[in-house]
């Protein structure tokens, strides 16, 4: 499915469960694309959980760009493909997450998609060995409960269990969460089993 957006066009691909009660939307991060290994574990355990799971590569990989360019412009991408999404399935509630700077934008774009909950795996939560620019920040103004599953071996750092609803940190992982991608889906198919009953829009 492809979607416009005001930074071009975005292409989503949909995978629907029967019966679905939610509908998980994932994205890539800054230099990866929707078939990375955790999130393909995501969408298969998901789908077994009863969500329909779209992946969106966003305008800025389509366009063969190397990094995703500033914030806002980003931002205002994501929220027109939701928007879009959301048009099609109006009736379920939404989880939006992603993988590295996929998770940044979905928690800073939660509020104003009207997500229930956002999914950031491996969030970068400062530069590599530079810890005094911390992100964490997004993470608290999600607005929404978030789920954070990192790697205890990545680079980029572990938020704090603070500045999130849940954090899951898995052994041995580092930043591509790549060594046991099934676990990282279980542990997020878990999660969202929580909100399938949800209203659509609604946070807990």
């Amino acid at each position: 499915m492809r979607i416009d957006t005001p930074r071009g066009p975005a292409l989503v691909e949909i995978d629907e469960a029967a019966g679905a009660r939610l509908l998980l939307v994932l994205t890539h991060g800054s230099g990866g694309g929707v078939d990375a290994p955790d999130l393909l574990a995501v969408r298969q355990a998901a789908l077994e959980a009863g969500a329909t799971v779209a992946r969106v590569t966003q305008p800025f990989r389509l366009a063969g760009a190397r990094a995703p360019g500033p914030a806002a412009r980003q931002d205002e991408a994501w929220a027109a493909v939701v928007g879009r999404l959301r048009e099609r399935w109006p009736d379920l509630p939404l989880v939006q997450g992603g993988r590295s700077n996929g998770a940044r934008v979905a928690c800073r774009t939660a509020q104003t998609v009207g997500a229930a909950a956002v999914v950031a795996l491996a969030f970068p939560l400062h530069p590599p060995g530079r810890p005094d620019r911390s992100r964490a920040a997004e993470l608290r103004g999600a607005g929404v409960d978030v789920l954070v599953v990192n790697g205890d071996r990545d680079p980029f750092g572990v938020p704090d269990a603070a500045d999130a609803a849940r954090l899951v940190v898995l052994p041995g992982e580092g930043h591509d969460l790549n060594k046991h991608p099934v676990r990282v889906g279980e542990v997020v198919a878990d999660w969202i089993k929580d909100y399938r009953r949800a209203p659509a829009g609604a946070g807990r």
